[in-house]
């Protein structure tokens, strides 16, 4: 049986029906209150799973506060047996756009090492896989494939940090969230596993995300980056409604 049949029937039916809407708090932030205030939006805001950094403390205030199923972000497979016992749902390596401006790069060979020792650790946990946006579309694919035999169980894109919009309004946020898109067309295409598009999305470019493949969409810095909860709030039901939308109209 898929490892997949494991997550809550919700998060499951989501993925199934091509809509599960991910908010992101950030693999690096640590801040419990933001963490808090940015699960309460998610959950108020109808979204299927929130991400947070692995820790344990912010594994459970998350599905306290949003009652929604957990997936925690790391780049190092050590971490996430603690936060799989907080209650985590499943487990994520990556995305990987805050270390970009570190100088921080991971290449295919680290990924997919990282991949077989989580693996290792957690055999059967749920695990998602980001694809590194700085390999060109071919070998993203490639990768995506060779995860998926390593035992990724999903396979999330991502390129809002190597995107260049030189254009305002709608035009721009399409112009942003062109390199995620298009991996996610290229890895949707070369994998069976369901992939989720994430990095520079908004509820201009959700929709398009679907279209293009994807079984649902991961959204941060459209969310974590506001102060004001009703504002979050905002946000996420918006991109609940624009992938609503999508789906209606694929259907």
């Amino acid at each position: 049986m898929s490892r997949l049949a494991q997550l809550p029937a919700s998060l499951r039916l989501a993925l199934e029906e091509r809509r599960a809407l991910k908010v992101i708090a950030g693999l690096t932030n640590f801040d419990a209150a933001s963490v808090e205030r940015i699960s309460r939006a998610a959950g108020l805001g109808g979204a299927d799973l929130i991400d947070v950094a692995c820790d344990p403390a912010l594994v459970q205030l998350a599905a306290e506060v949003s009652g929604l199923p957990i997936c925690v972000s790391a780049v190092d497979p050590e971490l996430f047996p603690a936060a799989v016992a907080a209650g985590a749902a499943m487990v994520e390596i990556g995305n990987y756009d805050a270390f970009y401006p570190l100088g921080r790069i991971f290449d295919a060979e680290e990924v997919l090492a990282i991949t077989r020792r989580t693996r290792e650790l957690l055999p059967e946990v749920v695990l998602s896989v980001t694809v590194p946006h700085v390999l060109p579309l071919d070998q993203q694919e490639q990768l995506a494939v060779d995860l998926v035999v390593a035992g990724a169980d999903l396979i999330q894109t991502e390129g809002g940090m190597s995107a260049k919009p030189f254009s305002a309004g709608s035009l721009g946020l399409i112009e942003k969230a062109a390199p995620t898109l298009a991996a996610a067309h290229s890895i949707s295409r070369a994998v069976s596993v369901p992939v989720l598009c994430a990095s520079g999305l908004s509820s201009v470019t959700v929709p398009m995300a679907i279209a293009a493949g994807a079984a649902g969409v991961g959204v941060g810095s459209a969310v974590n980056k506001l102060n004001d909860q009703l504002a979050m709030v905002a946000v996420v039901r918006g991109l609940r409604e624009a992938l609503g939308s999508a789906v209606n109209a694929a259907v």
